[in-house]
């Protein structure tokens, strides 16, 4: 078997590593150019990365590798190491050339998806800028001063357009990559054989597992505050329509969206990838360029629309939220609803799955008796290792079927709802089983089968592309054949 199935995980998160696309506290300088003979083309780099060096105040360093139009300096291996560790992931036992190796890759990715015009949106790549620079701020007391010193970074434009260019290279790689590996399917021979390659001692365990329920009671809104919010959306739109006021002004002082009210309510959709919620999509593209929308309403609240400029697939919009606020009653209301519903299950007069059905509020699992869907697997088993901490907070010391107090939760818009929860099955750690847990054994046979056309397409296009290595990186020992040996 080509890759040892208690080292594939290990292998899998190494390779995955390449593509963290967001640069927390380090940098790397990423410079495009045109490799022309093979007696230049370090003289070349070279003095690219010094001038991009010396316009951004940093220390000149050497070119340790060139990988068509992309290099890597000597200096970067460490700022990638902490700029992974930054992001939250893990570098343990991960070394100097192991790294290296992997940052090659993700240049040759970003170089093939160029020479293959894989398409990149500008306008959503700093729109990520945006969205980045204003998480950074936040660590600054909102001082573009302190950030622009703490990145020892000469002026904005200078900080945003090296942003750019490291988005860019990181989402071309991510493109290049997901390319490559688009069209592979597995069959279940295929998992079969896999699982029964793999050496008895050698079969993965898996952790414990539990299946969670839960019933969810959200405060109702009154018609007289939806009206107020309505009647107030009306009067922004009149502003800007009959009086000349700035849409843009009016997002910042007013939206309630955290995500878009500090660069003035401002979104880039585009047609053929869907973001925003369906109904806001589709008044977007109902729109003329410079209209504005009337009020509508989403699971989020109520907004209005103006469509600033359309660019082919592209349209930039920008919009106000407002969310109608629920009384303090309603509040009550909801919470002493769902004791009685409680109050109901725990007295054995109905199930938890009949309640979920008859009360919840949440209707993305009432239909399913309130079951839990996990976003990483898509089935209803959580692997209580990796759950989420939160969820693992209210159900750690909950016996199979008790059903847990009334949860208050608030999230970052100040919206209340009350839950409770059920642990509605538990299958404790196990060695891997082919029948009960086809799906995650599924899921590494795919992994496996990617990783191996990975290499495959590796092979080749290190072989059809200009690869130069400096130093001591000269001497490591790569997975990948990046010395053309």
């Amino acid at each position: 078997m080509l890759l040892k199935t208690n080292n594939l995980k290990y292998i899998i998160n190494l390779k995955r590593l390449t593509l963290i696309c967001f640069t927390l506290f380090a940098f790397n300088v990423l410079t495009s150019q045109e490799i022309i003979e093979d007696k230049k083309e370090v003289a070349v780099a070279e003095t690219k990365a010094s001038v991009s060096n010396v316009q951004t105040g940093k220390k000149v360093d050497g070119v340790a590798a060139v990988v068509g139009d992309y290099i890597v300096l000597d200096s970067d291996v460490q700022k990638e190491r902490e700029q992974i560790k930054a992001a939250g992931g893990s570098v343990d036992g991960i070394g100097d050339c192991q790294l290296f190796g992997l940052m090659l890759e993700k240049k040759l990715y970003a170089h093939h998806a160029v020479q293959d015009s894989l398409p990149v949106s500008d306008a959503e790549i700093r729109q990520s800028v945006d969205y980045q620079i204003q998480q950074f701020l936040q660590q600054t007391n909102g001082s573009m001063e302190r950030l622009l010193a703490f990145y020892n970074m000469e002026d904005e434009k200078t900080f945003r357009d090296e942003m750019f260019e490291i988005n860019k290279a990181n989402q071309l790689a991510s493109k290049m990559q997901a390319k490559i590996v688009e069209d592979i399917e597995i069959t279940p021979e295929e998992v079969r054989t896999f699982f029964n390659k793999i050496p008895k001692d050698e079969r993965p365990t898996f952790g414990t597992e539990l299946k969670v329920a839960q019933i969810v009671a959200e405060p109702k809104v009154s018609e007289e505050e939806r009206q107020k919010v309505i009647d107030r959306l009306k009067q922004f739109k009149e502003d800007i329509v009959e009086k000349g006021a700035s849409f843009r002004s009016k997002a910042v002082l007013y939206s309630e969206d955290p995500g878009s009210a500090s660069r003035g309510g401002k979104y880039t959709l585009n047609r053929k990838r869907p973001k925003m919620v369906k109904e806001f999509r589709d008044v977007a593209f109902s729109l003329r360029e410079g209209e504005v929308s009337d009020p509508f309403k989403t699971d989020f609240g109520y907004h209005i629309i103006t469509l600033e400029k359309i660019r082919g697939q592209e349209y930039d919009v920008a919009h106000i939220l407002l969310s109608p606020k629920v009384s303090d009653k309603a509040v009550e209301e909801a919470r002493t609803r769902l004791e009685k519903v409680r109050k109901r299950i725990v007295d054995g007069d109905i199930s938890f799955a009949d309640a979920a059905r008859e009360a919840s509020d949440e209707k993305e699992t009432r239909a399913d008796g309130g079951q839990l869907i996990n976003p990483t697997t898509q089935d209803y088993n959580f692997e209580l290792t990796r759950m989420d901490p939160e969820l693992y907070a209210q159900i750690q010391n909950l016996k199979d079927d008790e059903v847990s107090l009334v949860l208050k939760e608030e999230d970052r818009t100040g919206k209340v709802k009350f839950k409770i929860l059920m642990v509605t099955d538990r299958i404790d750690e196990h060695e891997a089983d082919y029948a009960r847990d086809f799906l995650k054994i599924k899921e590494l046979a795919l992994e496996e089968k990617k990783i191996r056309e990975i290499e495959k397409w590796q092979e080749e296009k290190i072989m059809d592309t200009y690869i130069k290595i400096s130093g001591k990186y000269r001497d490591c020992e790569f997975s990948s054949n990046w010395l053309k040996n």
